[in-house]
């Protein structure tokens, strides 16, 4: 079996995204187009329940394809011509995106990437199985 697949931790996920939502960190705001995203907990075991070194659970994070969307800015997706079904997301999805896009940042110790509202490739319903590694 593949030591790469299932590392996304959804449930701490939520957990962590609950705590970033509190006042207490400097979350920036996303203005005009751009969507704010955190990067999903990864697993920091295996499958067969061998603990994964940091050097590991860094590079998936760091190469992470999946976001969870934290904000959108007032102006994404509302250009109709670029979007004329609508918005691609929404707060609260976990999104496709290409490796190591977006404006990077680091607040308290958590990545956070400023993304394009037209840069989101995918919506996934349950990111859990999912991994950019093979």
């Amino acid at each position: 079996m593949n030591s790469a697949v299932g590392t996304i931790d959804v449930d701490k996920t939520l957990e962590e995204v609950d705590r970033i939502k509190d006042k207490s960190l400097r979350l920036p705001i996303p203005v005009g187009y751009k969507i704010l995203v955190t990067l999903p907990k990864i697993e920091e075991k295996t499958a067969g329940g061998i603990i994964k070194p940091n050097s590991v659970v860094d590079r998936e994070e760091t190469a992470a394809n999946i976001g969870f969307v934290v904000a959108l800015g007032p102006d994404a997706y509302k250009d109709a011509d670029k979007f004329p079904t609508g918005p691609w997301c929404k707060e609260g999805d976990f999104i496709v995106m290409r490796p190591y896009s977006g404006t990077r940042m680091y607040i308290d110790g958590e990545e956070f990437r400023m993304l394009n509202d037209d840069s989101i490739d995918g919506v996934v319903a349950d990111p859990r199985g999912f991994s950019r590694a093979k």
